[in-house]
């Protein structure tokens, strides 16, 4: 009776498949429900292998097993194949409209067959891609894996494959199959619906191996992917994504690769770190191309395998053909399987359609990350934040040493960006960080006890030795000759005869003498020459030992004479540096006082122009002149910079284990002579007076607003390009040139024209843009070409309190142009043409030079207009002066309500028409971008033949940096233009249409990187009206501004009042309130001295927004303190 019923089942299992393609798929559905349930199971199982009886009876007669729309055959494995559980076949059931394995299937686990055994065993695996199961299935037989996960996005075909997995985990009586460790297929294998690695992932299945046999043809009908692909799709629609992929936004999707792209990226994230993932490639696009995939995504490869493949025929390769005609790449076919030269895509689709045959090459790769932690903490800052860079990264090293010095800093960097956060306050001196870093490591490598306090860090060692120079500005300095190379020609050029502290020179004057590295030469000419200051290097056949170092120490004490040592050359960031005789005098004995250690960082392997450099003192006074002498000069050296070699010094920290030596005692520094030269003249005059950094306290953190830069949020499109910058590798000269973007961003914002002027070039001018890490230290270069033509620096009263201390520090001769509080400390024609013509007949004044903030006034954020500043260029034509225009604080302007746009277009027609008026424009990039701590200065000047300019210690912006600002500039560009073309159009004609004009392309901008821009402008004019309100509710007088990130005010209020707290007494003023402030409340305003406006304050306002909201209640704090009201609360 059994049999009988087993007979029908079959033949009523069978005459449901027949109906169609879908009644078989809903049939085989059902059996697989009852082999799903473990009371139903064996027999589910006895059924289809009558099934399989029945169906294999009736090939050759009327009853084709293609009636049925299935067929269960046997899959034959290679019987020479070795594997610790050889089996010679698998039962497997296939469905036509659904999926049938394709021969490169087959290759593909014959390529797999290449691993060893121990490369699976007990391992937890997922194929991607499984199709109906079959390799999955016999990876599990062969191997004894602990786990594979079959894994297809074809929801009918992974229920087919949990079919077949039945058949072969039990006998034809439906009894389990044990292996020789007790389990069955069932405990080894499972089957999920997933879109590649989905399920893993969302199931947190860390995986030993990943394989894959995956589609690489884009969708000829790219509609065709939209399309939900669920269990009730069509078998028709199914069958047809079998060889085909929608487009995943990868650059490798032009190639055919983007899917196995997103594959290996997927599995990145999910791969254990000692992990192996194998994947077919078919050869089309080219090895290079395809191994690429891997390389550029940080993976080691060994090719396991090769061979060719005929082409399907129903795969359509007219898309690669339209590919190679607008790209130059071409892919590579052969003809039948025994050619051996490639032909393009376009010749094999013209073979295939004569009625020819095409193979393309198929190769199994196996990759492993080369620093599996590190690269899956990059590939997760990608996914997180930077998704769009992607198509960028290149992690491909010929050299694991460059690998293990920029990936992980590609980890710290993405980190840092997308941490959300404003870029923080750092002190001048350097991060204090990376100054624990380099104590730590000198500490730790070379048993010297330094404090961050000892380090100072510079841009560069030629910055660093010009400042240290300008700091003290000796009559006479000996300079090593190959360290001369960058520093003021005028220092070079006189005698040293000349320089003698006896002959008749100018007061600070600088004379430079060149000097042999040797150390005996080198002292034979300190002691017959007697220099107030020598710099110099050491060869390197002397820095072995510590007897050279000792010997020049001795020889400047005697003298009297200041040394800067430079080791630059002989400092390894190595985890085993070579011996160095400068460090090991260090370990034991304490620096003196009159000298100072510079090393410049600049033997990195991957970004070959990044440099830093740091001075090591152990005299608190002279750490304390140098970092001042940064920020007065320099500003501050760039971030990214140091956490570049920030991270260096980490890992090689990391890798060292902590000293178990006990630290000897040092011996203590010689009393420094009373002879020996101090600061300058104009350095202790400038040191004195302005107003510098404030670093936090053990306490409390101290709220800045006495700072010239941001601290808004970043954007994230700033922080991709920042980032991609250096994930790229071998950006060409031409993607790291922003001198077009530069001239487009001036031309649409102040008008400025283009290279020459178009009517009369022949006696133009032609301009030139220099770059700088930021704009204070280009500004410093005009002030020494100011100083090298024995001009006069005109500021108007309330200038940058930094740029007035810089032209000091270097020694310019400085005149002040009266403003008033009523114009908002506008320069006005008529008190600039009479403090020319006064300054000309009563000074002696032959070379006038004019400081000009514009269009938004620094500090005051008022606004210049287009013809304010035009009749001022006037006033110096007339008179023959430099015109220094500043651009660096404009580009936020909030408040524009009857406020005329600049439109410099005649400026190159003045210069032709006035041979003796020279303009230069200084702009920043930083703020206008919004980005925030990454400074990228710019300085546009014509160029007389007359005009010397001397840029050789300039502190530039990495490469890098300029191809992220080049990107960036480029957006805000195109917005501008847009928007600035149809306004100047109207601007003259209709202004209500063109408000509206901008109100329209506002809106439609709304998310995109210009908008970003938009609302900083917005959030700065809020917190301009809600300072000001602040300020005025506490008794202060507010000079309101329409741009920018400060505005002025005076303590009308608290002037003459006493006040008393600890480390503070006296009667207020505008000079000492900002001590009075920090000390009682911890914010840091800028006092008067700085801003050069008697009783005016400077407060700047682009900060984070809690600590806006400490300073606005500091502020009230003050008044309660001081005046005796309420606080209150805004």
């Amino acid at each position: 009776m059994a049999g009988t019923e087993d007979v029908m089942d079959v033949e009523s299992f069978l005459a449901s498949c027949a109906a169609s393609a879908d009644a078989a798929y809903g049939a085989a559905e059902a059996v697989l429900q009852r082999l799903q349930d473990p009371a139903s199971r064996s027999a589910a199982r006895r059924l289809l292998g009558a099934v399989a009886r029945r169906v294999a009876s009736a090939s050759g007669k009327e009853e084709h097993p293609s009636a049925f729309h299935f067929r269960i055959r046997d899959v034959v494995l290679d019987p020479h194949l070795k594997g610790s559980q050889q089996i010679n076949m698998l039962t497997m059931m296939e469905m036509p409209s659904i999926f049938i394995p394709e021969d490169r299937s087959f290759t593909f686990y014959e390529g797999l067959n290449q691993h060893p055994d121990p490369d699976f065993k007990d391992k937890i695996v997922a194929e991607l891609g499984c199709g109906n199961g079959w390799t999955s299935i016999a990876l599990a037989e062969k191997w004894s894996p602990l786990k594979v996960y079959g894994l297809d996005i074809n929801p009918r075909v992974i229920k087919i494959a949990w079919i077949n997995l039945y058949l072969n985990a039990l006998d034809d009586d439906g009894l389990p199959i044990y292996d020789e460790e007790g389990k069955t297929l069932l405990d080894k294998v499972e089957f999920h619906e997933s879109d590649l690695l989905a399920y893993c992932r969302d199931n947190k299945i860390e995986l030993d191996h990943i394989v894959g046999c995956i589609p690489q043809f884009l969708n000829p009908n790219p509609e065709a992917m939209s399309n939900i692909i669920t269990e009730n799709s069509s078998e028709e629609f199914l069958h047809s994504l079998r060889n085909y992929y929608a487009l995943q936004d990868f650059v490798e999707d032009q190639f055919g690769l983007g899917l196995i792209a997103r594959a290996v990226e997927e599995g990145i994230a999910i791969i254990k770190p000692m992990g192996i993932m194998i994947f077919s490639m078919g050869g089309r696009p080219g090895q290079g191309v395809c191994e690429r995939v891997f390389l550029r995504r940080g993976l080691h490869i060994n090719k396991l395998w090769q061979t060719k493949i005929m082409q399907a025929a129903d795969v359509d390769i007219s898309a690669l053909v339209e590919i190679e005609k607008i790209y130059p790449h071409h892919f590579e076919f052969f003809m039948d399987l025994h050619g051996d030269q490639p032909v393009s895509a376009r010749t094999a689709l013209a073979y295939m359609k004569s009625g020819g045959r095409v193979s393309h090459a198929f190769s199994m790769y196996s990759c492993q990350l080369r620093q599996p932690n590190q690269v899956k903490k990059l590939f997760e800052s990608i996914k997180n934040g930077f998704h769009e860079v992607s198509s960028s990264l290149d992690l491909s090293f010929d050299d694991d040493s460059v690998a293990d010095e920029k990936i992980p800093f590609l980890v710290y960097l993405a980190r840092f960006l997308t941490d959300n956060k404003p870029n923080p306050c750092e002190p001048p001196a350097g991060c204090l960080n990376f100054r624990n870093l380099v104590a730590e490591f000198m500490k730790r490598y070379h048993h010297i006890p330094l404090t961050p306090e000892d380090v100072v860090v510079f841009p560069s060692r030629d910055v660093a030795i010009e400042n240290y120079l300008r700091l003290f500005s000796p009559s006479l300095a000996i300079v090593d000759g190959h360290l001369t190379r960058h520093l003021p020609k005028q220092w070079l050029t006189s005698s040293p005869i000349e320089g003698r502290a006896d002959c008749n020179r100018s007061e600070d004057t600088v004379t430079v003498i060149e000097a042999p590295c040797q150390s005996d030469l080198l002292i034979e000419l300190v002691r017959k020459l007697k220099p107030r200051v020598v710099v110099t290097g050491i060869a390197h056949f002397e820095v072995v030992t510590s007897a050279a170092f000792v010997n020049l120490l001795s020889a400047t004490q005697d003298v009297g004479s200041r040394l800067l040592l430079d080791i630059s050359e002989h400092l390894e960031l190595s985890s085993l540096p070579s011996s160095n005789g400068v460090l090991k005098f260090l370990a034991g004995n304490t620096l003196p006082s009159h000298a100072v250690i510079l090393c410049g960082l600049v033997k990195n392997q991957v970004y070959s122009d990044l440099e830093v450099a740091f001075a090591i003192s152990e005299d608190a006074a002279v750490c304390k002149a140098l970092s001042q002498t940064i920020e007065i000069l320099e500003g501050h050296t760039s971030v990214i910079s140091q956490h570049y070699y920030g991270c260096l010094l980490h890992e090689l920290l990391a890798f060292q284990i902590g000293d178990q030596h006990a630290q000897q005692d040092r011996q203590p520094a010689e009393v420094t002579p009373q002879k020996i030269i101090g600061f300058s003249n104009s350095a202790l005059s400038t040191l004195e007076e302005a107003d510098f950094f404030v670093p936090d306290s053990k306490d409390c953190s101290v709220i800045h607003m006495d700072l010239d830069r941001s601290f808004l949020s970043v954007p994230s499109a700033v922080n991709a390009s920042i980032f991609e910058s250096f994930v790229r590798q071998n950006i060409t000269d031409s993607e790291a040139d922003v001198r077009s973007s530069i001239e487009k961003l001036v031309g649409n914002n102040y008008g400025l024209p283009g290279e020459y002027c178009p009517d009369i070039a022949e006696i133009a001018y032609p301009k030139e843009i220099v770059y700088g890490s930021n704009c204070l230290t280009l500004f410093n270069k005009l002030v020494l070409c100011c100083v090298q033509e024995q001009g006069t620096f005109f500021f108007p009263m309330g200038t940058n309190g930094h740029y007035v201390a810089a032209a000091k520090f270097m020694n310019a001769k400085t005149l002040t142009i009266s403003t008033n509080v009523e114009s908002g400390f506008k320069i006005e024609p008529m008190a600039l043409d009479a403090a020319l013509e006064d300054a000309i007949e009563n000074n002696n004044v032959f070379r006038p030079w004019v400081y000009i903030s514009g269009p938004t006034i620094n500090p005051s954020g008022f606004l210049y207009s287009d013809g304010e500043i035009k009749d001022l260029v006037s006033v110096c034509a007339h008179h023959s002066a430099r015109v220094v225009i500043d651009t660096s604080f404009s580009g936020l302007e909030y408040q524009t309500d009857g406020w005329s746009r600049w439109n410099l277009s005649t400026l190159s027609y003045d210069i032709c028409l006035c041979s003796t008026l020279t303009y230069f424009m200084l702009g920043e990039l930083s703020l206008q971008l919004t980005a925030s701590g990454l400074d990228f200065g710019f300085l546009i000047c014509s160029k007389p033949p007359y005009v010397e300019l001397s840029f050789g210690s300039l502190s530039q912006p990495h490469r890098t940096l300029k191809y992220a600002f080049r990107k960036l500039l480029g957006l805000k560009n195109e917005w501008d233009s847009n928007l600035l073309r149809p306004v100047y159009s109207f601007m003259m004609e209709q202004q209500d249409k063109a408000q509206e004009w901008f109100q329209q392309v506002q809106k439609a901008d709304e998310g995109k990187f210009s908008n970003i821009i938009m609302e900083q402008r917005e959030k700065l004019k809020n917190r301009a009206n809600k300072l000001t309100k602040t300020l005025e509710s506490c008794g202060w007088d507010v000079v309101g501004g329409h741009g920018g990130i400060s505005m002025l005010a005076k303590p009308t209020a608290y002037i003459g009042r006493s006040f008393k707290i600890d480390g503070f007494e006296g009667e207020l003023d505008g000079c000492n309130i900002r001590e009075a402030i920090l000390r009682s409340t911890g914010l840091c305003i800028s006092s008067s001295k700085w801003t050069g406006i008697p009783d005016y304050c400077r407060f700047s306002f682009a900060l984070e927004s809690s600590e806006f909201d400490r300073a606005m209640d500091s502020i009230l704090r003050f008044r309660g303190l001081v005046l005796g009201e309420d606080q209150g609360s805004l």
